[in-house]
């Protein structure tokens, strides 16, 4: 196990570094669902909170999840990440667990022991990364415009997108 959590951190490497050939790693194998999200649209500053829309498309993420049987939320500690996953942590009585977008292995070893569907709040330039890191195919790069596309990563492998509008 722990040879496949290290091996998940060149899984999420920059472009560069596979380039020089860093080996590829297998997909991280999970019987549940794995929810990822960029958060949603925020306000301006340098840790800024959701918007007024990104605040009403989290109660709509909320919605949308509250019975699928979301056991775990990680986000990012950025304030507008944290925001994006609390309204459905607020409706599942569950805290929302900060993680460390620069070390894969760990949040990937907290997905695991979750032993249930979890959703995972990402940034533009991570979220592509995490869908493959839990099996799906590497959606296309996001842009700094592009808010509200949920991932539903199953344990087949198989991506669904859903848009939180």
């Amino acid at each position: 196990m722990k040879l496949i959590l290290a091996a998940l951190v060149f899984a999420l490497a920059p472009a560069q570094a596979i380039a020089r050939d860093v080996p590829q790693t297998q997909p991280l194998a999970l019987s549940h669902s794995v929810f990822v999200v960029r958060h949603l649209q925020k306000g301006d500053g340098a840790d800024p909170s959701l918007s007024a829309e990104g605040a009403a498309n989290a109660q709509r993420l909320a919605g949308m999840l509250k019975h699928k049987a979301v056991v775990a939320i990680f986000a990012t500690p950025t304030r507008r990440a944290m925001e994006t996953g609390q309204p459905l942590a607020k409706a599942l009585g569950i805290t929302v667990t900060p993680y460390d977008p620069s070390n894969p292995a760990a949040l990937a070893a907290k997905v695991a022991a979750a032993g249930g569907p979890v959703l995972i709040v990402g940034h533009s330039n991570t979220v592509p990364e995490l869908v493959q890191m839990f099996g799906g195919a590497r959606p296309a790069p996001l842009s700094e415009q592009d808010f509200g596309t949920l991932y539903d990563v199953e344990p087949d492998g198989e991506v669904v997108t859903a848009q939180v509008r």
